[in-house]
Protein backbone atom coordinates (compact mmCIF):
# COMPACT_ATOMS: atom_id res chain seq x y z
CA UNK A 1 0.00 0.00 0.00
CA UNK A 2 2.80 2.39 -0.75
CA UNK A 3 3.56 5.10 -3.23
CA UNK A 4 6.65 5.00 -5.38
CA UNK A 5 9.81 6.65 -4.09
CA UNK A 6 9.57 10.44 -4.15
CA UNK A 7 12.23 12.98 -5.01
CA UNK A 8 11.57 16.50 -3.82
CA UNK A 9 12.12 19.65 -5.90
CA UNK A 10 13.67 22.79 -4.46
CA UNK A 11 10.41 24.75 -4.59
CA UNK A 12 8.27 21.99 -3.06
CA UNK A 13 6.89 22.05 0.46
CA UNK A 14 5.86 19.01 2.46
CA UNK A 15 2.91 19.59 4.75
CA UNK A 16 2.13 17.60 7.88
CA UNK A 17 -1.24 17.88 9.58
CA UNK A 18 -2.22 16.91 13.12
CA UNK A 19 -6.00 16.45 12.92
CA UNK A 20 -8.66 16.90 15.57
CA UNK A 21 -12.44 17.07 15.62
CA UNK A 22 -12.61 20.89 15.64
CA UNK A 23 -9.16 22.07 14.55
CA UNK A 24 -6.23 20.96 12.38
CA UNK A 25 -2.65 22.08 12.91
CA UNK A 26 -0.39 22.19 9.86
CA UNK A 27 3.40 22.46 9.58
CA UNK A 28 5.22 23.04 6.29
CA UNK A 29 8.79 21.86 5.64
CA UNK A 30 11.10 22.67 2.74
CA UNK A 31 12.82 19.92 0.75
CA UNK A 32 15.76 19.92 3.18
CA UNK A 33 13.58 19.44 6.26
CA UNK A 34 13.60 23.01 7.51
CA UNK A 35 10.41 24.30 9.10
CA UNK A 36 8.91 27.07 6.97
CA UNK A 37 5.73 27.86 8.89
CA UNK A 38 2.95 26.36 10.99
CA UNK A 39 -0.64 27.41 11.56
CA UNK A 40 -3.93 26.16 13.02
CA UNK A 41 -7.13 25.95 10.97
CA UNK A 42 -10.74 25.11 11.84
CA UNK A 43 -11.84 21.59 10.90
CA UNK A 44 -14.45 22.63 8.36
CA UNK A 45 -14.76 22.94 4.61
CA UNK A 46 -13.71 26.57 4.79
CA UNK A 47 -10.83 25.67 7.10
CA UNK A 48 -9.66 22.88 4.78
CA UNK A 49 -9.69 25.24 1.80
CA UNK A 50 -7.79 27.84 3.84
CA UNK A 51 -5.16 25.26 4.87
CA UNK A 52 -4.49 24.27 1.26
CA UNK A 53 -4.42 27.90 0.12
CA UNK A 54 -1.95 28.72 2.94
CA UNK A 55 0.31 25.85 1.92
CA UNK A 56 0.28 26.95 -1.72
CA UNK A 57 1.51 30.42 -0.75
CA UNK A 58 4.64 28.75 0.68
CA UNK A 59 5.54 26.86 -2.50
CA UNK A 60 4.42 23.94 -4.62
CA UNK A 61 2.80 21.28 -2.47
CA UNK A 62 4.82 18.09 -2.92
CA UNK A 63 2.73 15.95 -0.56
CA UNK A 64 0.49 16.28 2.46
CA UNK A 65 0.89 13.89 5.38
CA UNK A 66 -2.38 13.63 7.31
CA UNK A 67 -3.07 11.76 10.52
CA UNK A 68 -6.34 9.84 10.93
CA UNK A 69 -7.44 10.06 7.28
CA UNK A 70 -10.42 7.82 8.07
CA UNK A 71 -11.71 9.82 11.02
CA UNK A 72 -10.67 13.35 12.10
CA UNK A 73 -8.80 13.93 8.85
CA UNK A 74 -11.44 12.48 6.51
CA UNK A 75 -12.80 15.84 5.36
CA UNK A 76 -9.36 17.34 4.75
CA UNK A 77 -8.30 14.19 2.90
CA UNK A 78 -11.31 14.42 0.56
CA UNK A 79 -10.65 18.12 -0.09
CA UNK A 80 -6.94 17.58 -0.75
CA UNK A 81 -7.52 14.65 -3.10
CA UNK A 82 -10.21 16.61 -4.96
CA UNK A 83 -7.62 19.37 -5.42
CA UNK A 84 -5.21 16.94 -7.04
CA UNK A 85 -2.71 16.84 -4.18
CA UNK A 86 -0.67 13.79 -3.13
CA UNK A 87 -1.98 12.67 0.26
CA UNK A 88 -0.05 10.27 2.50
CA UNK A 89 -1.59 8.57 5.52
CA UNK A 90 0.57 9.05 8.61
CA UNK A 91 0.36 7.08 11.85
CA UNK A 92 0.36 8.95 15.12
CA UNK A 93 3.85 9.14 16.71
CA UNK A 94 4.81 6.17 18.84
CA UNK A 95 4.77 6.58 22.62
CA UNK A 96 8.55 6.31 22.73
CA UNK A 97 8.90 9.19 20.27
CA UNK A 98 6.42 11.30 22.22
CA UNK A 99 8.23 10.58 25.46
CA UNK A 100 11.47 11.78 23.91
CA UNK A 101 10.22 14.73 21.84
CA UNK A 102 7.19 15.84 23.84
CA UNK A 103 3.58 16.20 22.76
CA UNK A 104 1.84 19.16 21.16
CA UNK A 105 -0.09 19.84 17.99
CA UNK A 106 2.85 21.55 16.21
CA UNK A 107 5.21 18.72 17.24
CA UNK A 108 2.80 16.05 15.95
CA UNK A 109 2.22 17.95 12.69
CA UNK A 110 5.95 18.35 12.15
CA UNK A 111 6.44 14.65 12.88
CA UNK A 112 3.85 13.82 10.19
CA UNK A 113 5.61 16.03 7.65
CA UNK A 114 9.01 14.50 8.46
CA UNK A 115 7.62 10.98 8.09
CA UNK A 116 6.55 11.88 4.54
CA UNK A 117 9.82 13.64 3.76
CA UNK A 118 11.89 10.67 4.99
CA UNK A 119 9.73 8.14 3.16
CA UNK A 120 8.78 6.23 6.32
CA UNK A 121 5.12 7.08 5.67
CA UNK A 122 4.04 5.97 2.21
CA UNK A 123 0.49 4.59 2.54
CA UNK A 124 -2.20 6.17 0.42
CA UNK A 125 -5.55 6.76 2.10
CA UNK A 126 -8.81 5.20 1.01
CA UNK A 127 -10.97 7.19 -1.37
CA UNK A 128 -14.20 7.98 0.49
CA UNK A 129 -16.29 9.45 -2.32
CA UNK A 130 -17.60 6.27 -3.93
CA UNK A 131 -19.99 3.40 -3.35
CA UNK A 132 -17.60 1.63 -0.96
CA UNK A 133 -17.98 4.53 1.48
CA UNK A 134 -21.76 4.17 1.22
CA UNK A 135 -21.46 0.48 2.05
CA UNK A 136 -19.17 1.26 4.99
CA UNK A 137 -21.63 3.79 6.38
CA UNK A 138 -24.61 1.44 6.10
CA UNK A 139 -22.60 -1.40 7.62
CA UNK A 140 -21.61 0.84 10.53
CA UNK A 141 -25.28 1.57 11.27
CA UNK A 142 -26.12 -2.13 11.03
CA UNK A 143 -23.34 -3.17 13.39
CA UNK A 144 -24.54 -0.63 15.95
CA UNK A 145 -28.10 -1.92 15.73
CA UNK A 146 -26.95 -5.54 16.09
CA UNK A 147 -24.90 -4.74 19.20
CA UNK A 148 -27.80 -2.81 20.73
CA UNK A 149 -30.22 -5.66 19.99
CA UNK A 150 -27.87 -8.15 21.64
CA UNK A 151 -27.60 -5.93 24.72
CA UNK A 152 -31.39 -5.56 24.92
CA UNK A 153 -31.94 -9.32 24.56
CA UNK A 154 -29.46 -10.03 27.35
CA UNK A 155 -31.15 -7.48 29.61
CA UNK A 156 -34.52 -9.02 28.80
CA UNK A 157 -33.26 -12.51 29.63
CA UNK A 158 -31.73 -11.39 32.92
CA UNK A 159 -34.84 -9.50 33.92
CA UNK A 160 -37.01 -12.53 33.22
CA UNK A 161 -34.71 -14.62 35.43
CA UNK A 162 -35.31 -12.37 38.42
CA UNK A 163 -38.93 -11.48 37.68
CA UNK A 164 -41.81 -12.40 40.01
CA UNK A 165 -42.83 -16.04 39.59
CA UNK A 166 -46.12 -15.32 37.80
CA UNK A 167 -44.15 -13.52 35.05
CA UNK A 168 -41.06 -15.72 35.12
CA UNK A 169 -43.01 -18.96 34.76
CA UNK A 170 -44.69 -17.65 31.58
CA UNK A 171 -41.68 -16.14 29.80
CA UNK A 172 -38.74 -18.32 30.82
CA UNK A 173 -39.73 -21.50 28.90
CA UNK A 174 -40.22 -19.58 25.63
CA UNK A 175 -37.71 -19.21 22.81
CA UNK A 176 -36.00 -15.83 22.47
CA UNK A 177 -38.30 -14.72 19.62
CA UNK A 178 -41.47 -15.89 21.39
CA UNK A 179 -40.32 -14.25 24.63
CA UNK A 180 -39.87 -10.92 22.84
CA UNK A 181 -43.35 -11.13 21.28
CA UNK A 182 -44.97 -12.08 24.58
CA UNK A 183 -43.11 -9.40 26.56
CA UNK A 184 -43.98 -6.71 24.01
CA UNK A 185 -47.67 -7.42 24.62
CA UNK A 186 -47.50 -7.08 28.43
CA UNK A 187 -49.85 -4.51 29.94
CA UNK A 188 -48.53 -2.95 33.15
CA UNK A 189 -50.81 -0.68 35.17
CA UNK A 190 -49.27 2.83 35.08
CA UNK A 191 -50.96 3.64 38.37
CA UNK A 192 -49.33 0.70 40.16
CA UNK A 193 -45.67 1.02 39.11
CA UNK A 194 -44.64 1.14 42.74
CA UNK A 195 -45.40 -2.58 42.77
CA UNK A 196 -42.42 -4.63 41.45
CA UNK A 197 -44.64 -6.88 39.33
CA UNK A 198 -45.98 -3.95 37.30
CA UNK A 199 -42.55 -2.25 37.15
CA UNK A 200 -41.09 -5.48 35.76
CA UNK A 201 -43.88 -5.72 33.17
CA UNK A 202 -43.16 -2.14 32.10
CA UNK A 203 -39.40 -2.77 31.81
CA UNK A 204 -39.91 -6.04 29.91
CA UNK A 205 -42.29 -4.41 27.46
CA UNK A 206 -39.83 -1.54 26.91
CA UNK A 207 -36.95 -3.92 26.22
CA UNK A 208 -39.02 -6.16 23.96
CA UNK A 209 -40.26 -3.26 21.86
CA UNK A 210 -36.70 -1.95 21.64
CA UNK A 211 -35.63 -5.33 20.27
CA UNK A 212 -38.46 -5.28 17.72
CA UNK A 213 -37.55 -1.77 16.59
CA UNK A 214 -33.88 -2.69 16.21
CA UNK A 215 -34.80 -5.80 14.24
CA UNK A 216 -36.74 -3.61 11.82
CA UNK A 217 -33.69 -1.36 11.45
CA UNK A 218 -31.40 -4.33 10.84
CA UNK A 219 -33.73 -5.83 8.24
CA UNK A 220 -34.07 -2.48 6.44
CA UNK A 221 -30.29 -1.93 6.40
CA UNK A 222 -29.65 -5.53 5.32
CA UNK A 223 -31.90 -5.02 2.32
CA UNK A 224 -30.08 -1.84 1.28
CA UNK A 225 -26.66 -3.41 1.88
CA UNK A 226 -27.49 -6.55 -0.06
CA UNK A 227 -28.52 -4.56 -3.12
CA UNK A 228 -25.44 -2.32 -3.02
CA UNK A 229 -22.95 -5.14 -2.42
CA UNK A 230 -24.38 -7.35 -5.19
CA UNK A 231 -24.32 -4.41 -7.57
CA UNK A 232 -20.75 -3.43 -6.65
CA UNK A 233 -18.96 -6.80 -6.34
CA UNK A 234 -21.06 -9.47 -8.10
CA UNK A 235 -18.03 -11.69 -8.76
CA UNK A 236 -17.05 -11.73 -5.08
CA UNK A 237 -20.61 -12.40 -3.86
CA UNK A 238 -20.95 -15.28 -6.33
CA UNK A 239 -18.04 -17.13 -4.70
CA UNK A 240 -18.82 -20.13 -2.49
CA UNK A 241 -19.67 -19.26 1.16
CA UNK A 242 -19.35 -15.51 0.52
CA UNK A 243 -22.46 -13.62 1.64
CA UNK A 244 -23.37 -9.97 1.87
CA UNK A 245 -21.70 -9.33 5.23
CA UNK A 246 -18.52 -11.19 4.27
CA UNK A 247 -18.23 -9.36 0.97
CA UNK A 248 -18.95 -6.03 2.65
CA UNK A 249 -16.19 -6.58 5.24
CA UNK A 250 -13.61 -7.40 2.55
CA UNK A 251 -14.76 -4.52 0.34
CA UNK A 252 -14.61 -2.01 3.19
CA UNK A 253 -11.13 -3.22 4.10
CA UNK A 254 -9.89 -2.91 0.51
CA UNK A 255 -11.48 0.47 -0.20
CA UNK A 256 -12.51 2.02 -3.50
CA UNK A 257 -8.98 2.61 -4.82
CA UNK A 258 -7.38 -0.82 -5.12
CA UNK A 259 -4.43 0.72 -6.94
CA UNK A 260 -3.05 1.78 -3.53
CA UNK A 261 -2.03 -1.88 -3.04
CA UNK A 262 1.29 -2.88 -4.55
CA UNK A 263 0.06 -6.47 -4.83
CA UNK A 264 -2.41 -8.93 -3.34
CA UNK A 265 0.28 -9.70 -0.77
CA UNK A 266 -0.24 -6.18 0.58
CA UNK A 267 -3.96 -6.91 0.90
CA UNK A 268 -3.13 -10.15 2.71
CA UNK A 269 -1.08 -8.20 5.23
CA UNK A 270 -3.86 -5.67 5.72
CA UNK A 271 -6.37 -8.45 6.43
CA UNK A 272 -4.03 -10.19 8.86
CA UNK A 273 -3.85 -13.26 6.61
CA UNK A 274 -0.16 -12.94 5.77
CA UNK A 275 1.78 -15.47 7.90
CA UNK A 276 4.54 -14.18 10.14
CA UNK A 277 7.89 -15.99 10.47
CA UNK A 278 8.38 -17.64 13.87
CA UNK A 279 11.58 -19.59 13.31
CA UNK A 280 14.38 -20.14 15.78
CA UNK A 281 17.46 -22.30 15.42
CA UNK A 282 16.56 -25.56 13.71
CA UNK A 283 12.84 -24.83 13.96
CA UNK A 284 11.38 -23.29 10.82
CA UNK A 285 7.74 -22.29 10.99
CA UNK A 286 5.29 -19.42 10.59
CA UNK A 287 2.56 -18.30 12.94
CA UNK A 288 -0.83 -16.64 12.78
CA UNK A 289 -0.84 -12.89 12.16
CA UNK A 290 -2.95 -11.18 14.85
CA UNK A 291 -2.71 -7.75 13.24
CA UNK A 292 -4.56 -6.15 10.36
CA UNK A 293 -8.27 -5.52 9.89
CA UNK A 294 -9.92 -7.98 12.28
CA UNK A 295 -13.36 -7.70 10.68
CA UNK A 296 -11.93 -8.69 7.30
CA UNK A 297 -9.92 -11.45 8.97
CA UNK A 298 -13.09 -12.73 10.65
CA UNK A 299 -14.85 -12.75 7.28
CA UNK A 300 -12.04 -14.82 5.75
CA UNK A 301 -12.15 -17.21 8.71
CA UNK A 302 -15.90 -17.77 8.35
CA UNK A 303 -15.55 -18.50 4.63
CA UNK A 304 -12.68 -20.93 5.29
CA UNK A 305 -14.62 -22.77 8.01
CA UNK A 306 -17.72 -22.90 5.81
CA UNK A 307 -15.80 -24.38 2.90
CA UNK A 308 -14.13 -26.95 5.15
CA UNK A 309 -17.59 -28.18 6.05
CA UNK A 310 -19.29 -28.13 2.66
CA UNK A 311 -16.82 -27.81 -0.24
CA UNK A 312 -15.43 -31.15 -1.50
CA UNK A 313 -12.30 -29.55 -2.98
CA UNK A 314 -11.48 -27.77 0.28
CA UNK A 315 -12.08 -30.94 2.29
CA UNK A 316 -9.75 -32.88 0.00
CA UNK A 317 -7.11 -30.16 0.36
CA UNK A 318 -7.41 -30.28 4.15
CA UNK A 319 -7.06 -34.08 4.10
CA UNK A 320 -3.90 -33.84 2.01
CA UNK A 321 -2.38 -31.16 4.24
CA UNK A 322 -3.16 -33.12 7.43
CA UNK A 323 -1.27 -36.05 5.93
CA UNK A 324 1.69 -33.68 5.58
CA UNK A 325 1.54 -32.94 9.32
CA UNK A 326 -0.35 -29.65 9.38
CA UNK A 327 -2.79 -28.94 12.19
CA UNK A 328 -6.28 -27.55 11.65
CA UNK A 329 -5.22 -23.97 12.62
CA UNK A 330 -2.35 -24.22 10.11
CA UNK A 331 -4.74 -25.41 7.41
CA UNK A 332 -7.13 -22.56 8.16
CA UNK A 333 -4.25 -20.12 7.91
CA UNK A 334 -3.33 -21.50 4.50
CA UNK A 335 -6.94 -21.38 3.36
CA UNK A 336 -7.33 -17.77 4.48
CA UNK A 337 -4.23 -16.80 2.52
CA UNK A 338 -5.61 -18.50 -0.57
CA UNK A 339 -8.97 -16.77 -0.03
CA UNK A 340 -7.20 -13.40 -0.01
CA UNK A 341 -5.78 -14.17 -3.45
CA UNK A 342 -9.21 -15.20 -4.71
CA UNK A 343 -10.99 -12.23 -3.12
CA UNK A 344 -8.45 -9.67 -4.34
CA UNK A 345 -8.80 -10.93 -7.88
CA UNK A 346 -12.60 -10.71 -7.65
CA UNK A 347 -12.42 -7.21 -6.17
CA UNK A 348 -10.14 -6.05 -8.98
CA UNK A 349 -12.49 -7.50 -11.57
CA UNK A 350 -15.54 -5.82 -10.05
CA UNK A 351 -14.10 -2.45 -9.03
CA UNK A 352 -12.15 -1.90 -12.24
CA UNK A 353 -15.28 -2.79 -14.21
CA UNK A 354 -17.21 -0.17 -12.24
Amino acid sequence: MSTTGMSWQDDEVIVGVDTHQRTHHAVALDHTGGVIADQEFPASQAGDNALLAWAQTLGTIGAIGIESTGSYGAGLTRTALAGGHEVIEVNRPAKAVRARAGKSDPIDAESAARAVLAGTATARPKVSTGVVESIRTLNLARDGAVKSRTAALLQLRDLVTTAPNEIRDILLPLTAAARVSKAAALRPDPARLEEPAHAVRHALRTLARRVQYLEEQIADTDSALSALVKQTVPTLVAARQVGTQTAAALLICAGQNLDRFASEASFAKLTGAAPLPASSGKTHRVRLNRGGDRQANKALHLVAVGRLRSDPRTREYAKRRRAQGLSTPDILRCLKRALVRESFSALKTDLLRA
